[in-house]
């Protein structure tokens, strides 16, 4: 409930006209942030604004042990903020596995390292 709070405050202080919807998966504990894209925004405005709060979600997830990515793996929106979930040695090790099973980078390439 703490961390609801503490995002529910970010986003309210940013976007005080965005509507947001938490869902996840109550089992095991994955909590998901969906800010709903006002009518009136484009796309690239609305990605543009949503840019504002990463770091300060991304933080908080961190201060709660969190991780920035759940089942649905990183990807390019969250690749820049890997590091506010994972450890620089986690993410060497990463990069060593795909190294191992992607030697030449043409599986998904950009989308979680760029080699």
């Amino acid at each position: 409930p703490a961390f609801i709070k503490e995002i529910d405050a970010i986003v309210e202080a940013n976007y005080p006209d965005f509507d947001i919807c938490w869902f996840g998966h109550i089992g095991d504990g994955n909590l998901h942030l969906n800010i709903l894209k006002p009518a009136d925004l484009s796309k690239d405005e609305f990605f543009a604004k949503c840019q504002v709060v990463n770091k300060y979600v991304f933080e908080t997830v961190k201060k709660y042990d969190g991780s920035i990515s759940a089942e649905h793996g990183v990807g390019m929106t969250k690749k820049p903020y890997l590091e506010y979930s994972r450890t620089a040695q986690e993410i060497e090790y990463m990069k060593a596995l795909k190294q191992v099973f992607d030697p030449k980078g043409i599986m998904n390439p950009g989308k979680l390292f760029d080699l």
